[in-house]
C-alpha cells in the first residue's frame, strides 16, 4: 500500500464550515419541517435541541478525535486499535455508507437542479401544476441529464482537494446558504396567516410529548449531524493538533440546529398561511419539497423570486453534502487500495454513475424494476439510513466500550481542547447511546414491516 500526501484543513473555521456542509443538506430543508409539524412542532423542536447537545456531542466527539488521532478515514480507524473481523467489519461498514448515499443523492439534487432552472426561466407556474414533478421523474432522458450535471460539480470541487476545493467551497457556498434561508425565512413568516405558523413550531406544548416524538427527533438528529457516514473520521483525520475540537463541536451543532430552526421557519409558517393551518399538508413527505412548495410559493405572489432563493438554497445544501460524502469514499479508497486520489475519483465517478442511473432510471424506463417492493432510490435510502447507520454506529460505541476506552478520545481532545462536557461525554457514550441506537434500529424496522 502507498503512502500520499494527506490534506488539512487550514483551520477551525475551514474545518465547521466544511463539516457543517455535511450535516446541512435536504434532511434539514425538508425533512425536519415536516417532522416537527407531524410530531408536536415546538415540542419536537426543544426534543431536537436537547438531544444534539448530549447524544449528538458525545458521537461528533468520538467520531472526530478518532479520525485525529489516527489520521485516517474509517477502515483505518478501526484498525488502529486492532486487526479483530469486528473492528474490520465496523470500519468498512462506515466507509462503504457513504459510497452508497452518494449515488442516490444526487439523483434527488438532479431534481434541485432541474426545479432551479425552472424557477430561472420564469416558469412558477409551471412547477404548480399538480402532475410537474411526477412526469419530471419519469422523463428518463431528463431525469438522468439534471443527475449527471449535479454530480459533474461535485466532482469538480473534491478533484480541486481538501483545502482548495472543499475548504474554499464551504467558505463560499455556507455563508450564501444561510443568507438565501434568511431572506426565505423571513419573506415566509411575514405572509397573512403565517404567524399561526411560527407559534406551532417555536412554542412547545408539552402535553404533545410522546415517545414518538423522542424517537423521531433522535432519528432525525442522528442523520441531520452525518453521525456513521464515515465523513467526521475523515475530516478529523484532515484536523492539525492544535484546533479545538470541542470548540468546534459546539460551533457545528449551533449551525446545524439554526439551519433546521430556518428551515422550519421557512416551511411551516408558509405552508399554514397557504393551507388555512392545516397540518396534514405539512407530513406529505419527499412530495413536500417539489409538490407543495411550488404551490405554496405560486400562491404568495412572487414566487418566481422566492423559488428561485429556495432551490439555489437547497442547491447549495444538497452540494455541501455530497461533497463530504464524496470526500470521505475517496479518502477510504486511498488509504486502503493505495492509489492516487485521481485515480479513486474515476472508481467513485464510474460508481456513482452506475447506482445513480440506476435510481434516476427507477421512476421511469425501470419503474417496474423492484427491490423488495422498493424503487432503486427508496430501496438504498432504507438500507443506509434504517440499517447501516445505526449498526454502524453502534460498532463505533462498541470499539470506545470494549477496546478503544474513553481515555483515548479524552486524551486526544485535551491536546487542544478544555473538555467541560468530560463526565456527560462519558456516561452517553458507554451507556445512554447505544441504547438510542437499538431504539432508531428498531423503530426504523417497525416503520418499514408495519
Amino acid at each position: 500500500m502507498s503512502e500520499h500526501k494527506r490534506g488539512q484543513f487550514s483551520g477551525s473555521l475551514g474545518y465547521v464550515l466544511a463539516a457543517a456542509g455535511s450535516a446541512v443538506g435536504l434532511g434539514n430543508i425538508w425533512r425536519f419541517p415536516y417532522l416537527a409539524a407531524k410530531f408536536g412542532g415546538g415540542i419536537f423542536l426543544l426534543v431536537y435541541i436537547i438531544l444534539v447537545a448530549t447524544f449528538g456531542y458525545a458521537m461528533i466527539v468520538t467520531e472526530t478525535a478518532l479520525g485525529r488521532k489516527t489520521g485516517k478515514s474509517p477502515v483505518g480507524a478501526f484498525r488502529f486499535f486492532g486487526n479483530r473481523t469486528w473492528m474490520k467489519t465496523g470500519g468498512w461498514l462506515n466507509a462503504i455508507i457513504p459510497m452508497l448515499i452518494l449515488p442516490y443523492y444526487s439523483v434527488i439534487g438532479g431534481w434541485v437542479v432541474r426545479y432551479l432552472f425552472e424557477y430561472i426561466r420564469g416558469n412558477a407556474a409551471l412547477l404548480a401544476q399538480d402532475a410537474y414533478f411526477s412526469s419530471f421523474i419519469a422523463d428518463s432522458v431528463a431525469s438522468e441529464t439534471c443527475f449527471l450535471i449535479f454530480i459533474a460539480a461535485t466532482f469538480i470541487v473534491v478533484f480541486a482537494g481538501v483545502k482548495n476545493g472543499i475548504e474554499n467551497a464551504s467558505k463560499v457556498l455556507m455563508p450564501l446558504l444561510v443568507l438565501l434561508a434568511l431572506i426565505t425565512a423571513i419573506y415566509s413568516v411575514t405572509r397573512p396567516g403565517a404567524i399561526e405558523g411560527v407559534k406551532y413550531f417555536l412554542v412547545p406544548h408539552f402535553s404533545q410529548l410522546s415517545i414518538r416524538t423522542l424517537v423521531e427527533a433522535m432519528g432525525q438528529m442522528f442523520y441531520s449531524l452525518s453521525l456513521a457516514m464515515g465523513i467526521l473520521y475523515t475530516y478529523g483525520s484532515y484536523l492539525k493538533k492544535d484546533i479545538d475540537i470541542t470548540t468546534s463541536t459546539k460551533r457545528l451543532e449551533l449551525f446545524d440546529t439554526a439551519i433546521a430552526i430556518l428551515a422550519g421557519l421557512m416551511i411551516i409558517p408558509a405552508v399554514f398561511a397557504f393551507s388555512g393551518g392545516d397540518e396534514s399538508i405539512l407530513q406529505s413527505g419527499p412530495s413536500l419539497m417539489f409538490v407543495i412548495i411550488p404551490k405554496v410559493f405560486e400562491s404568495m405572489g412572487m414566487g418566481g423570486f422566492i423559488g428561485t432563493a429556495f432551490f439555489l438554497m437547497v442547491l447549495f445544501a444538497a452540494l455541501t453534502s455530497t461533497i463530504s460524502l464524496l470526500e470521505t469514499s475517496i479518502s477510504t479508497i486511498t488509504d486502503e487500495i493505495g492509489i492516487s486520489r485521481r485515480a479513486a475519483l474515476l472508481v467513485m465517478l464510474a460508481l456513482t454513475a452506475v447506482l445513480g442511473t440506476l435510481s434516476a432510471l427507477g421512476y421511469g424506463v425501470w419503474s417496474n424494476v423492484l427491490l423488495f417492493g422498493m424503487q432503486f432510490l427508496d430501496f438504498f435510502d432504507f438500507l443506509t439510513n434504517s440499517l447501516m447507520m445505526p449498526i454502524a454506529a453502534l460498532f463505533t460505541c462498541f470499539l470506545i466500550y470494549r477496546i478503544a476506552g474513553t481515555e483515548s478520545v479524552i486524551e486526544e481532545v485535551e491536546i487542544s481542547s478544555t473538555f467541560k462536557r468530560r463526565r456527560m461525554y462519558e456516561v452517553m457514550i458507554k451507556y445512554i447511546c447505544p441504547v438510542f441506537l437499538l431504539i432508531i434500529f428498531i423503530n426504523s424496522l417497525m416503520n418499514i414491516l408495519a
